[in-house]
């Protein structure tokens, strides 16, 4: 019986080989993509940028946990209050500021608890850049370590409480001991806090205090229902990315 042995040239089975080897290699490559943590826009990041020129200069705020929604931003806003006036929503951390035609620049805001003991109408009766903070007694009596040091004040500074601007709110001719300030703590907005009136980030209540004069009449609501999400229209304070420009 005749046997035949077939053969194969070595390099058709050296080419063979090394294809296997290539697509071994590749297979052993291949990992599952981990999503990208999308970081914040460039427009807020400039927004809330370092302000070099304050008499104290400001550095940037880090706003990488707050949500979006606190940043300023020009909304769609409905209500029966005249253009200028300044409307808190503390149950939903908003502050308005109504520029009429059915328009509001809305700011983020954190709500200490004295931001929580009023309600109604008020006007600003005072305005002070840098201001100096001064403990309220019943600040003292519930936070004694932290705040009884300070009983005849803290000179104005970046670690002061009420920032770079605060607004004094009247009522009849009287302190009610509202304030609407800045914070150095830009992860408190859009939260309830132990202390403060209305804090906003540092850049915010520079922008505000710019747009408003003493005598503003101010609205504080303690029980709004839940705001709707309102998509903002316009980028606040005239800001322009600079891919626009």
């Amino acid at each position: 019986m005749l046997q035949f042995q077939i053969q194969v040239p070595f390099m058709c089975v050296s080419r063979a080989l090394v294809l296997l080897a290539v697509a071994a290699t590749l297979a052993g490559c291949v990992t599952t993509a981990k999503p990208v943590r999308k970081g914040p826009d460039p427009m807020h990041v400039a927004m809330y940028g370092p302000q070099p020129e304050e008499r104290f200069p400001l550095p940037a705020m880090d706003i990488s946990r707050v949500n979006p929604k606190y940043f300023r931003q020009q909304v769609a806003y409905q209500t029966m209050e005249p253009a200028g006036t300044i409307v808190i929503d503390t149950q939903n951390r908003f502050l308005y500021l109504v520029q009429g035609d059915g328009m509001a620049m809305r700011y983020g805001i954190g709500v200490g608890k004295a931001g929580l003991e009023f309600e109604g109408a008020a006007r600003i009766g005072r305005k002070a850049e840098w201001p100096r903070w001064t403990p309220t007694p019943s600040m003292i009596k519930r936070e004694p370590e932290r705040n009884l040091k300070w009983a005849n004040g803290m000179e104005p500074g970046l670690t002061n409480p009420l920032g770079p601007r605060a607004l004094y709110l009247y009522k009849d001719g009287k302190d009610t001991l509202f304030r609407i300030h800045g914070t150095s703590e830009p992860w408190s907005i859009g939260k309830a806090v132990s202390s403060g009136c209305i804090r906003l980030f540092n850049q915010d209540i520079i922008d505000l205090y710019g747009r408003v004069p003493s005598g503003t009449r101010v609205v504080v609501l303690q029980h709004q229902t839940p705001a709707e999400e309102i998509t903002p229209v316009a980028a606040a304070n005239g800001f322009v990315p600079p891919a626009a420009i």
